[in-house]
């Protein structure tokens, strides 16, 4: 009897983070220059306005089966909540590079971006760039911090 109650105990206090999960924000995309499939998502648990995200990615291939085949994967502070995910060659290199966009959830609305470089199955921090105009573009902005990172090394 005291083993149900403590059961009950614990599995109500689990029920109010399994429901706050289910409203994390979790995006998709892939690329075939890169050939992967991505999934971004918040930290389990984790409040919407601030915590942490994760990159994962997975080699694209049969369309049936998109997150079978594990590549590499990143997990990153974040401030905000996921807003987008998108690949764009922000060092003209001829790769595309993966971004990440989160928005604060302050009254500011400011934008933060991380792009990550895929490369001979590696997955790096190429450039970030955060408290970005709630208009702003993204990509431009990390194309220039990833230019301004360039020049410093």
């Amino acid at each position: 009897m005291l083993r149900t109650a403590l059961f009950a105990a614990a599995l109500a206090a689990a029920a109010p983070a399994v429901a706050a999960d289910l409203n994390r924000i979790v995006l998709n995309g892939s690329d075939a220059t890169l050939g992967v499939n991505a999934v971004a998502d918040e930290g389990e648990g984790e409040p919407r306005s601030t915590g942490s995200y994760a990159l994962r990615l997975y080699k694209a291939g049969d369309p049936s089966f998109p997150f079978d085949a594990f590549l590499a994967g990143a997990i990153r502070p974040r401030d905000g909540t996921l807003e987008a995910l998108k690949f764009a060659d922000i060092d003209r290199d001829g790769a595309p590079e993966i971004l990440v966009v989160a928005r604060s959830a302050g009254s500011g609305g400011y934008l933060a971006v991380d792009a990550f470089r895929f490369h001979k199955g590696v997955l790096a921090l190429a450039a970030s760039k955060s408290g970005l105009d709630p208009n702003a573009d993204p990509v431009a902005a990390v194309a220039e911090a990833a230019k301004s990172r360039r020049g410093r090394k």
